[in-house]
């Protein structure tokens, strides 16, 4: 995994850029426009952040080596608390504002996966630490907790989409600000998690299961 300390430090950032609009309460200072007809958009969106941001703080300790050694209790009380303080609301909600985009149809169906790829990696996980398969518990948590920070990502394919696109405006999309913002978030929503998950594979494929001496833990 990539070092704490720098990835510590991305995830305060995100997290103070992101999270003052959501908290203020106020639905003007929204960075997604409401869609039509769901007036509750808002406040979905701000439990997801929330929610959201205890998964991340949360995930950061768990995954923490350190930590983990040093006090086992904790680290499985925490879990608890990125499960089902974290996770699983914020993946209720992404479900639902997901499924409620307005940036199109193709962003719904990529939020919508995400957030079941989401869920189903932490109960995969959750549920492999209550039957006590630690070795496949780390696995799943692992998926899990890129999933969760794959947010992170897509602030930086989001960028690069829209730069790499724009010189096409008035040619592929016709000169449309609404067909080319569509384009632009619909491959941030599906090439963020791919990439992730992608790379996550890639990396647990490099270090196998080693099932006796997770067994022994």
């Amino acid at each position: 995994m990539a070092p704490l300390g720098p990835m510590a430090v991305i995830v305060v950032v995100f997290l103070a850029f992101s999270m003052p609009p959501y908290l203020s309460l106020d639905p003007s200072q929204s960075r997604v426009p409401q869609p039509p007809g769901f007036t509750s958009h808002y406040w979905f969106l701000s439990a997801h952040v929330l929610f959201g941001s205890i998964a991340m703080v949360s995930a950061l300790l768990q995954i923490w080596p350190w930590f983990r050694a040093k006090y086992p209790a904790v680290h499985r009380k925490l879990g608890r608390v990125y499960v089902f303080a974290g996770v699983l609301p914020a993946g209720l909600m992404a479900l639902t504002v997901g499924a409620m985009s307005p940036f199109g149809p193709t962003t719904r169906v990529a939020n919508v996966v995400a957030g079941v790829l989401w869920l189903a990696c932490t109960f995969a996980g959750w549920r492999a630490a209550r039957q006590r398969r630690f070795g496949d518990h780390r696995r799943w948590m692992i998926r899990s907790f890129a999933l969760t920070m794959s947010i992170i990502v897509s602030r930086v394919v989001g960028p690069i989409a829209m730069i790499t696109l724009e010189p096409q405006l008035e040619t592929t999309f016709g000169g449309s600000e609404i067909a080319f913002s569509q384009s632009v978030a619909a491959i941030t929503a599906w090439l963020s998690p791919t990439l992730v998950m992608i790379a996550t594979q890639w990396y647990l494929d490099r270090r196998p299961v080693k099932k006796k001496s997770a067994i022994a833990r």
